[in-house]
């Protein structure tokens, strides 16, 4: 996607710590690799997710983070940044908008890459998706158009020095219908292992889950393991 003369930024946004090394780790890995800036926004604390019956909340929320941190860093990423709302309460107001149009003109991102709002359950997989990634997709898709466009939106961001930005590619993380299969047969291994950062969360039975699922997909572009999303290539 990328050359030494022509370096790219791209920004993750999601909801939880772990959100995106479950869906496009592989790829982040792919771009990194490939001298592409890339960075992470996590929008909640993960404060909910752990059926032990000795986490509490607050210490939950310290490892996650940790986790987030540690996989971030096995990736190569940039930088991976907080916005600490709620788990599970995470909705598609102004406020969690306008806090992504802030870190979207902040780095200017040429692509970003979040999760598919329409994406509300699988029939194939047999699951609901939460309801923290399709509120945090929908508040991503309206933050990279048109409120990061448009110099009249949040005019006080403008005043801080975070002119409008114009992001050029979007992709959206997709499991049963992807419009891009991308290649990560050579990235897996490290997809796999900053997945096993996320101690609090990760199973031997979901890495292999993942393996599956990254199988599958891959066979049908004549890969061993591969990521999918919907892309858009957006007006400039």
């Amino acid at each position: 996607m990328t050359n030494k003369k022509n370096r790219l930024t791209i920004l993750g946004i999601a909801a939880h710590p772990d959100d995106l090394d479950f869906s496009a780790s592989g790829t982040f890995a792919k771009w990194v690799r490939e001298g592409t800036s890339c960075y992470y926004l996590i929008c909640t604390d993960g404060s909910k997710g752990s059926d032990d019956p000795k986490m509490t909340e607050e210490k939950l929320i310290v490892l996650r983070k940790k986790e987030q941190k540690d996989a971030a860093k096995i990736l190569g990423l940039k930088d991976v940044f907080f916005l600490n709302h709620t788990d599970t309460q995470l909705t598609a107001d102004l406020t969690l908008k306008k806090e992504i149009v802030r870190f979207i003109r902040k780095i200017k991102p040429d692509a970003v890459v979040t999760l598919d709002p329409t994406f509300v359950y699988s029939r194939i997989r047999g699951f609901i998706n939460h309801t923290d990634h399709r509120a945090v997709g929908q508040a991503a898709l309206d933050a990279v158009f048109p409120l990061a466009r448009d110099r009249l939106t949040f005019q006080e961001l403008e005043k801080e020095g975070l002119l409008p930005h114009k992001v050029k590619i979007l992709y959206l993380t997709n499991f049963d219908h992807p419009t891009n299969i991308v290649d990560i047969s050579d990235t897996i291994d490290i997809k796999i292992r900053a997945l096993k950062a996320h101690k609090t969360q990760i199973t031997q039975k979901a890495l292999a889950r993942v393996k599956k699922w990254n199988g599958i997909l891959g066979k049908k572009k004549g890969y061993r393991f591969a990521e999918g999303f919907v892309k858009l290539t957006l007006p400039q």
